[in-house]
């Protein structure tokens, strides 16, 4: 296996995500979705970084959605992919304007992520890829569990293998099983570029607030986040309502 030594449970937690939920197939063409952020450039490293030595032949084509806020992150993260040979394409909307007009104050983050997914869901098939691979990851998944629950009024999260449009897409999650410090360990260590959320939501957002939240109960307790993402593989629907 090539890359640090330090390194090995980031490949480790990504190879076993894959292999629990078949995820990548021999000859698969995979978008990937970019933010920016260092989930997303984790992915996309670790995935390519993986075609040198797993026995299954598949392509990339990274796509990075430009919400229309002022900034120069598409140029940056333009700019780092093309030094890394990456397949990456921008495309510029309005999504993150639209999501903060007059119009939709009671919840931006909603639109700008349901324009933004929908956008990737076209960009894929556009592209004739069958997989659609994000960059969420455990805390991630945890968050959303939180986050239904208080606002949706129900028990749901992201899956980590998901099939839409009757088998034609399969959106994978392949950091499904990797902790946040981890992956923040790794960005360090890969010197990626330290892009800065223009989004104006990023600190205010019900995610964060669950995140806090959830930070606290993490700090009292090692054990908690552990047991909570176990919690959703282990659920006893005859001790629910």
């Amino acid at each position: 296996m090539s890359g640090s030594h330090n390194h090995k449970p980031v490949y480790h937690a990504v190879g076993k995500a894959i292999r629990r939920y078949s995820m990548i197939a021999d000859g698969d063409r995979i978008a990937v979705g970019l933010s920016g952020g260092k989930d997303s450039l984790t992915l996309l490293t670790v995935l390519e970084e993986r075609r040198r030595w797993v026995p299954i032949d598949y392509t990339l084509v990274a796509f990075y959605i430009d919400l229309g806020f002022p900034g120069k992150n598409s140029d940056i993260l333009s700019a780092y992919c093309r030094e890394k040979g990456y397949d990456f394409h921008t495309v510029h909307t309005d999504y993150g304007l639209r999501g903060h007009s007059p119009e939709n104050r009671e919840n931006p983050c909603f639109l700008c992520a349901h324009l933004r997914r929908k956008r990737l869901f076209e960009l894929a098939h556009e592209w004739k890829c069958s997989k659609l691979a994000l960059g969420h990851n455990k805390d991630d998944i945890i968050e959303t569990l939180f986050l239904n629950m208080f606002y949706s009024g129900e028990m749901s999260t992201m899956c980590p293998s998901q099939i839409f449009f009757k088998g034609a897409l399969t959106v994978i999650r392949p950091l499904a099983f990797m902790d946040k410090k981890l992956i923040v360990r790794f960005a360090q260590e890969k010197n990626f570029p330290d892009l800065v959320n223009p989004c104006p939501s990023a600190q205010s957002s019900k995610r964060k607030e669950v995140r806090d939240m959830l930070d606290g109960l993490y700090r009292s307790n090692k054990k908690i986040k552990g047991n909570i993402f176990r919690a959703m593989q282990r659920v006893k629907t005859e001790y629910l309502l």
